[in-house]
C-alpha cells in the first residue's frame, strides 16, 4: 500500500509539472501500456491468420466480436436519408431545428456518413475551406525538434491492434505524424501534448489528414480549450467541476472517493483528454463521440459521472473496493465487458447534467482556484457547448463585422451567450 501511495503522489507531482508536456502524460494515464506487444511489419503479419472486426481492429481490448446486432439495410438506408438532407440545408438544420440534429445524433450517425457529419457538427468544414492550402503550409515548415521527436515515439503507441497504425511506418503513423507536426507549427504555443495523438488517431480512422487536422482545431480550441496547454489547468479545473458534480449525482462514489482521497485527476485525465477513446468499447466511442461533436463538453462530464455511478453506486459495488489500490485498478481498468451501449447511451441522455450547470459550478471553481492559487493562466470561458453554440458564435462574429445596422448590432450583442442556455 506504501508503494501505491508513493505511485500516485509522483503521478500527481507529474501532473503539476510542465514536462508532462515533453512525455510525462505516457506515466500519468498509461498511454504507452499498451504499444509494446505490437509494433513491427513482422509481428503484425501474424496477425493477418485473424480478420478485422468491422472498426478495423485486428485485436486488442476494443476488438469487437463478430454476432452484434445490425441495423437492417433498409433501415441504415433510411437513416442516411435522413442524413444527407441534413447535410443538403445544414444551417437551417442548426437554426430552426437543432433539436432533432441532436435526437438524430443521439441514436448515432452512421458510420458511412461520420465524417461528413463530424466536420460540419464541429464547423470545420468551414474551416477547412476558409484556409485552403493551410495544412500543406504547415506540413512544409520544419517544426521544432523537440516535439517532433516526442510524436516519433509516439505514434506505434496509438491503437496498435488497429488496421490502420498497426505497421511501423505505414500510412496511418505518417498521416499521425503530419497532424500532430502541423498542429505544433500551427499553435507553437501550445506545442504537443500526448493526449492528443488518439484524438486525431480517432480522427484518422474517418478522414483524410487535412480534414482531420481541422477537425483536431476544433477539438483544442472550442470544445476543450485548454486540455492539451502546458501546466494542464483546464483539465484541473475540470477536475474539480466533474468532483463537485459528482456529489450531485451519486453521493456514494463521491463520499468513496472522498474517504480514500482519489483525487479526480489521478483517474479522469485519460477520460476526458482522450474522449474516453481508450476507455470503452469501439461501439460506445463513436456514440460518445457523435454526442460530444453535437453538444459539447456536456457529454464528456456525462460520460464520466455514469462510469462512476456504474462502478461505484452501490453497496454491492463498493464492498469489493476496500480500499485506494482497489479503487484505483477497477477506475484505470474498465472491463468492456461491463458496459452494455444502449445502457451507456441511456444513461448519459438522462443525466441532469446540463451546460448551465457545469458553467455556474465552473465559475464557483474558478473563484475558489484564484483564491487558492491565484489568476489561472487560460481563460475557461472560451468553451463553447457544441454545434449550436459554435453556430451562434460565428453568426454573431459575422453579424459585427460585416457592419450593419445599429439596432442589429444591438440585438446581436443582447443575444444570450449560448453556453449559458439550459439544455439537456
Amino acid at each position: 500500500m506504501t508503494e501505491w501511495k508513493a505511485a500516485l503522489w509522483q503521478k500527481t507531482n507529474d501532473l503539476h509539472s510542465a514536462s508532462l508536456m515533453s512525455g510525462t502524460l505516457e506515466s500519468l494515464s498509461g498511454l504507452g501500456e499498451d504499444g509494446s506487444s505490437v509494433g513491427s511489419d513482422s509481428e503484425i503479419n501474424g496477425l493477418t491468420v485473424r480478420r478485422t472486426d468491422k472498426y478495423g481492429f485486428l485485436g486488442g481490448n476494443q476488438y469487437s466480436e463478430s454476432g452484434e446486432k445490425e441495423v437492417r439495410v433498409e433501415v441504415a438506408r433510411q437513416r442516411e436519408m435522413k442524413w444527407l438532407d441534413m447535410f443538403s440545408n445544414w444551417d437551417k438544420w442548426i437554426k430552426h431545428r437543432f433539436q432533432k440534429v441532436k435526437l438524430r445524433c443521439r441514436k448515432g450517425v452512421p458510420s458511412s456518413l461520420r465524417a461528413k457529419a463530424w466536420q460540419l457538427l464541429s464547423n470545420s468544414q468551414e474551416l477547412l475551406n476558409a484556409n485552403p492550402g493551410k495544412f500543406e503550409e504547415l506540413e512544409r515548415e520544419q517544426g521544432e525538434a523537440k516535439w517532433l521527436d516526442i510524436i516519433e515515439k509516439d505514434l506505434h503507441r496509438q491503437f496498435p491492434f488497429h488496421e490502420m497504425f498497426a505497421a511501423r511506418g505505414g500510412h496511418g503513423q505518417q498521416d499521425l505524424y503530419r497532424i500532430l507536426k502541423a498542429y505544433t507549427i500551427y499553435r507553437p504555443d501550445e506545442g504537443y501534448c500526448q493526449a492528443q495523438a488518439p484524438v486525431a488517431a480517432v480522427l484518422l480512422m474517418h478522414m483524410p489528414a487535412e480534414q482531420a487536422f481541422w477537425c483536431l482545431v476544433q477539438i483544442c480550441e472550442k470544445y476543450l480549450p485548454g486540455y492539451y496547454s502546458a501546466g494542464l489547468e483546464a483539465i484541473q479545473l475540470d477536475g474539480e467541476i466533474f468532483f463537485s458534480l459528482l456529489r450531485r449525482t451519486c453521493p456514494m462514489a463521491y463520499r468513496h472517493l472522498k474517504k480514500f482521497k482519489i483525487d479526480p485527476i489521478l483517474y479522469m485525465t485519460e477520460w476526458f483528454m482522450c474522449i474516453f477513446s481508450r476507455t470503452l468499447p469501439w461501439s460506445c466511442v463513436l456514440r460518445v463521440w457523435d454526442m460530444f461533436f453535437c453538444e459539447g463538453v456536456k457529454i464528456v462530464f456525462r460520460v464520466g459521472l455514469v462510469l462512476l455511478k456504474q462502478m461505484l453506486g452501490s453497496v454491492d459495488k463498493l464492498r469489493e473496493l476496500q480500499g485506494m489500490y482497489e479503487t484505483m485498478e477497477r477506475l484505470r481498468n474498465i472491463s468492456p465487458d461491463t458496459i452494455r451501449e444502449d445502457i451507456l447511451v441511456q444513461e448519459i441522455i438522462t443525466l441532469p447534467v446540463t451546460e448551465a450547470l457545469i458553467e455556474r459550478e465552473c465559475s464557483i471553481q474558478v473563484r475558489k482556484w484564484r483564491e487558492s492559487r491565484g489568476e489561472l493562466t487560460h481563460q475557461p470561458g472560451r468553451r463553447l457547448h457544441g454545434t449550436r453554440a459554435i453556430y451562434e458564435y460565428k453568426r454573431r462574429a459575422s453579424a459585427i463585422s460585416s457592419g450593419g445596422s445599429f439596432s442589429f448590432l444591438g440585438k446581436v450583442r443582447g443575444t444570450k451567450d449560448p453556453r449559458n442556455r439550459k439544455s439537456n
